[in-house]
């Protein structure tokens, strides 16, 4: 009608989708120059795996992927967090133009809301990247830095575990001084219990940052989810798209058009990683994701149900610490390959219909879990 006016809502709601389009469109034009920019550089591993988290030989899964894993290069995780870097560079470039006055509300870059998880998305991201060279080309400089830390290499290739582990705890420790320090957090919110169906608020205080690290650990624990065509793109798309919802519902515009630019670039990426893939997503995009998916649910006080909206993730880090639990205390497998992804391979099922039913439970997982959130 004549002179009707945009709300507030439908603006930050078409800001929010339009965001996370002009993202996927971004990713989808970059893509193809990353493939063959990897592909040129034969930025692959030479060998597929053959080595379990501790040490010991894995057979399972190396005559699973022997033909496979040595062909494709790994590192597409740059296209998500470049997509997502390139397009809040855009709109805050575009913030200090003086017309039209209504680009300046598209900047999502914001002291509260998404500067802390942009940084960890970049920070984590190029540590990942800087694993991944390693993997591909640097075996001297792998045996040297395992040497350096004098333990075992459990990992195959890049960065010993312990250097791992002290970088994300490191990049948990910035996170949380900041998030306690800088943005005031001194609670997290559990929901349903002792006031169904709001919850209560557990004051913590300084005892953040610890837990800030805990979360960062375990969500980086989780990357072993990187394992079949188009597996690792489907989940956290759901987990993104999840934490989008949550933050807008809250008035968390920035950070809700921040979840939404991720999960364009993830749909962008799974286009070309849905079986045949033309690439892994790497720890490039591993590291970054899991990172600053546990700096957003916190951001969203929603640290609670981060195990439900990432289900996916703790069935398979679960799934490999019940394996150990269960070779050391009783001398043998739960199952035939952990994360237990690999066992349903093995078991003879067709890798698509792991993959589409591992994205259907994490779509369940993702309602389920946002749902909770909001009753909060």
């Amino acid at each position: 009608m004549p002179g009707q006016v945009i709300t507030l809502f439908t603006f930050n709601l078409t800001k929010v989708l339009l965001l996370s389009a002009l993202a996927a469109a971004i990713a989808f034009g970059l893509t193809p120059f990353l493939i063959a920019l990897l592909n040129k550089a034969e930025f692959w591993k030479k060998n597929a795996r053959s080595k379990t988290i501790t040490g010991q030989e894995a057979k399972v899964i190396y005559s699973l992927h022997k033909d496979r894993e040595v062909s494709l290069p790994r590192g597409g995780g740059v296209v998500i967090w470049l997509t997502v870097l390139i397009v809040v560079l855009i709109f805050w470039a575009l913030s200090f133009a003086d017309k039209p006055w209504w680009l300046k509300m598209f900047n999502f870059l914001s002291r509260g809301e998404t500067w802390l998880p942009l940084f960890t998305l970049a920070a984590a991201s190029l540590i990942g990247l800087f694993d991944d060279a390693l993997v591909v080309f640097g075996n001297g400089a792998t045996q040297l830095l395992s040497r350096l830390w004098r333990g075992k290499e459990y990992i195959a290739g890049g960065l010993p575990f312990t250097a791992r582990l002290l970088v994300v705890s490191a990049i948990g420790l910035v996170g949380g001084w900041w998030f306690w320090a800088k943005l005031g957090w001194t609670s997290v919110h559990i929901p349903l219990i002792f006031n169904f169906p709001y919850g209560i608020d557990l004051t913590l205080g300084i005892w953040m940052i610890p837990l800030f690290i805990f979360v960062m650990v375990a969500s980086w624990s989780s990357g072993v989810v990187d394992g079949l065509d188009g597996l690792a793109g489907g989940i956290f798309s759901s987990i993104f798209g999840a934490f989008a919802v949550i933050a807008f519902s809250q008035g968390k515009i920035e950070l809700a058009a921040f979840c939404a630019a991720v999960f364009g670039a993830l749909f962008a990426f799974l286009w070309f990683n849905i079986p045949p893939a033309r690439f892994y997503m790497g720890e490039t995009g591993i590291l970054g994701l899991t990172s600053t998916m546990a700096v957003v649910a916190f951001l969203t006080d929603s640290v609670a149900v981060l195990p439900i909206i990432a289900g996916p993730l703790v069935v398979e880090v679960g799934s490999i610490i019940l394996q150990l639990t269960s070779k050391k205390f009783r001398g043998k497998k739960i199952w035939l390959a952990t994360p237990i992804h690999h066992h349903f391979e093995a078991k003879g099922l067709p890798s698509y219909q792991i993959v589409m039913r591992f994205w259907i439970v994490g779509i369940v997982f993702a309602i389920i879990g946002t749902a909770i959130r909001l009753l909060g």
